[in-house]
């Protein structure tokens, strides 16, 4: 059973991705499928937090600080346009709080938290086939900004699926550079702070998670 356990979360996870994909791009209820975004994006969380099977405290922990962090920058960029830019989000993604949808709050945790698994992993793999150690203030240097620019280049992808799926939108129909600035900027203070939860083992999903992502949003790119 531990390897249906193992690889279960990565099973489901490429099933709701391609089967949003071809039923977006080549389906008649290509509206069906972009309102159930909710569920996806919160069975993406649930499936991450079930593969966390080590270090849940820490994991729980910082996963409400990106919650809370996520959803406070987000409604002073709503309200303010002083983070991100003049935006505003649709029906599409649920509930809200001040104009913000909740899951915005949990995707912000699953992004940069699988932004900075993913160069965790890359940094290790680097060390082991360059026989290369990186240590102390360089490795967290290095994991910070990397991570950041990770969950920066993710948004990059997402931005316009996401307006032509109306998940937000944003004032004159451009996204100014101003919302890549916050993004890289939020995202390294966060990883910053995962750095002192030590204790928080690599999340093998995640990898995976930011991936499968990343490929689902590039192929909408492509073909929307």
């Amino acid at each position: 059973m531990p390897y249906i356990n193992k690889y279960s979360p990565l099973f489901i996870a490429l099933l709701f991705h391609v089967t949003g994909l071809l039923g977006i791009l080549f389906t008649p209820y290509k509206d069906w499928f972009i309102n159930n975004t909710p569920v996806v994006l919160l069975t993406m969380f649930l499936l991450l937090t079930n593969s966390q099977i080590k270090s849940f405290k820490a994991y729980s922990l910082f996963s409400f600080i990106a919650f809370i962090t996520g959803m406070v920058t987000e409604i002073i960029g709503v309200n303010t346009g002083l983070l991100f830019g003049d935006y505003a989000y649709g029906q599409v993604l649920g509930p809200k709080i001040y104009g913000v949808p909740i899951l915005i709050g949990l995707n912000w945790f699953v992004i940069v938290y699988c932004s900075g698994a993913l160069i965790k992993q890359g940094v290790e793999l680097l060390q082991n086939k360059l026989n290369i150690k990186i240590t102390g203030l360089a490795y967290s240097i290095f994991v910070v900004i990397g991570g950041a620019t990770i969950a920066t280049c993710f948004d990059f992808i997402l931005e316009p699926v996401a307006v032509k799926l109306h998940f937000w939108s944003w004032k004159n129909g451009q996204i100014p550079l101003l919302n890549y600035l916050c993004w890289f900027i939020i995202s390294a203070i966060l990883l910053g702070v995962k750095i002192f939860f030590k204790n928080i083992r690599i999340n093998t999903f995640a990898t995976s998670l930011i991936i499968i992502q990343a490929l689902f949003f590039l192929m909408l790119n492509l073909f929307l």
